[in-house]
């Protein structure tokens, strides 16, 4: 699994930089790679869930990415190693 600390100004939602980011990179890999489509629940490349954390008071980096790696189970966080789209 990876975690990624975002930077972004106050005056954007966190949950609106995460849509623009889903639908930036849903559109790349479609443009791409069009066959993966088909092969996906419903043509969708994103589920709707999501973690988003804040850093501020009380709240560090390293929370929040302590909090990430031990969400989900031992085989789920296996299976994130299968979902990689490209081995670089």
């Amino acid at each position: 699994m990876y975690t990624y600390l975002l930077g972004a100004a106050p005056k954007y939602a966190p949950s609106t930089i995460m849509q623009v980011i889903k639908s930036i990179t849903a559109r790349e890999v479609f443009e791409k790679y069009p066959e993966i489509k088909e092969l996906l629940w419903g043509g969708e490349f994103w589920n709707d869930g999501g973690y988003i954390g804040t850093v501020g008071e009380g709240v560090t980096g390293d929370i929040i990415r302590a909090y990430i790696e031990k969400h989900g189970t031992k085989e789920e966080k296996e299976g994130y190693k299968q979902m990689k789209l490209l081995d670089l």
